[in-house]
């Protein structure tokens, strides 16, 4: 007498955060008679493509886009099969991704834009020259949300022309662009 035992998943990896460059083993260990099938799945955006056809799923040097849910699932056709997932965060240094020179005439209202990519999000800082920009000095406002951070000028004057500085920064380190108000 053989008697048949659902697929169940008893032990799977927690969700995890991690490095970009680190290496990452999910583990996913299953029981049911026959023995069940254990596969390995990224949820991502492009397509649900398998990854592994093991209980293991190795992945070294994770990068970026290898973030977001994984699914472990264990099939042996004696019932529906077990299905768990684990979430990869993968944190990375910021990126600029969009600064771009911006024109503004005198009197009126001018608006830089930083936008930068970052796993922690990361922190804007503004400056001229070597000065650092803040909140409220000199008729200029420094918005920072998300990815995005603004510093506008509200009455553009001759003195305000010249090159900017974005800095963006997070616990992975820290990356800059120059920005240009010109008449």
């Amino acid at each position: 007498l053989c008697l048949a035992v659902p697929p169940q998943i008893v032990n799977i990896s927690s969700d995890i955060t991690v490095n970009e460059g680190s290496s990452v083993t999910l583990m996913c260990l299953a029981f049911g008679r026959p023995e069940p099938t254990v596969t390995w799945r990224h949820l991502s955006g492009k397509g649900q493509t398998f990854v592994s056809e093991d209980e293991y799923l190795e992945i070294t040097g994770i990068t970026r886009e290898q973030s977001g849910e994984y699914e472990c699932s264990a099939v042996n056709d004696v019932a529906v099969p077990d299905v768990r997932k684990v979430k990869v965060t993968v944190n990375y240094p910021p990126y600029i991704s969009n600064a771009k020179n911006t024109g503004a005439s005198v009197g009126q209202k001018g608006i830089l834009q930083c936008e930068a990519s970052a796993v922690p999000v990361a922190e804007f800082q503004w400056f001229k020259e070597d000065t650092r920009l803040a909140n409220g000095l000199e008729g200029v406002r420094i918005e920072s949300k998300g990815r995005l951070s603004t510093l506008t000028f509200f009455n553009v004057s001759e003195k305000d022309y010249g090159n900017y500085t974005c800095v963006a920064t997070n616990k992975l380190g820290n990356t800059n662009a120059s920005i240009i108000l010109y008449g």
